[in-house]
């Protein structure tokens, strides 16, 4: 995905820190509290989501679904093999994050689970029953401090100082 780079202003700023804040905020709040007018509002937000500046999505919680250990895993994978094992490893439910590396055939992985022995099971057994995929390391994460979700650009980047 070639980067896109879009004139975004103050107001687009304002319009997705009111999101961040609180996703379901009303237009006409939004409005109200930046002084501009509704409906150029509801325009803007059409127009990031259209541009994909934003994603309008709601995001789980994986701890509220009992999935309270996380891990990230480092595997290496077979070339000839990648499409078999990309369509294998993003069925897996367990896997909520997975990436190439550039240029090598390693991938890195974030898998969450209910508990210490799901996870063994799926480094031990899951993992490498897929054919072309080998586990070369993996780091349990006690504690996630910032997620993807919770990312903004700095202030730079719409424009602003």
């Amino acid at each position: 995905m070639s980067p896109k780079r879009l004139q975004l202003d103050e107001l687009d700023f304002q319009i997705i820190q009111a999101l961040r804040a609180d996703a379901r905020v009303a237009a006409s709040e939004i409005a109200r509290q930046t002084g501009t007018n509704e409906r150029t509002v509801r325009k803007r937000i059409d127009h990031l989501v259209v541009d994909e500046v934003i994603r309008l999505t709601a995001v789980l919680n994986p701890q509220a679904f009992g999935y309270v250990t996380a891990a990230d895993i480092l595997l290496d994978a077979d070339p000839a093999r990648e499409d078999e094992i990309l369509k294998k490893l993003i069925s897996l439910p367990e896997i909520t994050y997975i990436a190439f590396g550039q240029g090598s055939t390693e991938m890195s992985i974030e898998a969450r689970f209910k508990d210490n022995d799901a996870l063994r099971e799926f480094i031990r057994r899951a993992l490498p029953a897929i054919p072309g995929l080998t586990v070369t390391r993996y780091a349990l994460v006690p504690r996630i401090l910032r997620n993807i979700d919770e990312w903004m650009p700095p202030k730079e980047d719409f424009g602003l100082e």
